[in-house]
């Protein structure tokens, strides 16, 4: 194979390469919703009619998403907006 040959080759190569990477360039991703995560008082105003009591219950049975911040059981909990909205919906 002469160097001739082989330099056509690697040119080739390289053009497939560079039309490879434009067509990922032009396709656009999805972005991920961010996630909402409300307190359990933000809860009561997102959702009329409810009271804290029943976020909190909601939470112990493990009806809605949520995290506790800070230390232990005195944390804050945050709860996902998202499933407690889909909670009242069903």
């Amino acid at each position: 194979m002469t160097n001739t040959k082989k330099n056509e080759i690697i040119d080739s190569i390289m053009n497939l390469l560079i039309q490879l990477t434009n067509d990922e360039e032009t396709v656009p991703t999805a972005q991920p919703k961010p996630v909402e995560m409300l307190t359990v008082k933000e809860c009561t105003e997102a959702v009329k009619g409810l009271k804290e009591n029943t976020v909190r219950s909601l939470v112990a049975q493990g009806k809605v998403k949520y995290i506790r911040t800070g230390q232990g059981k005195r944390g804050k909990i945050l709860i996902n907006k998202e499933d407690l909205l889909r909670v009242f919906e069903a």
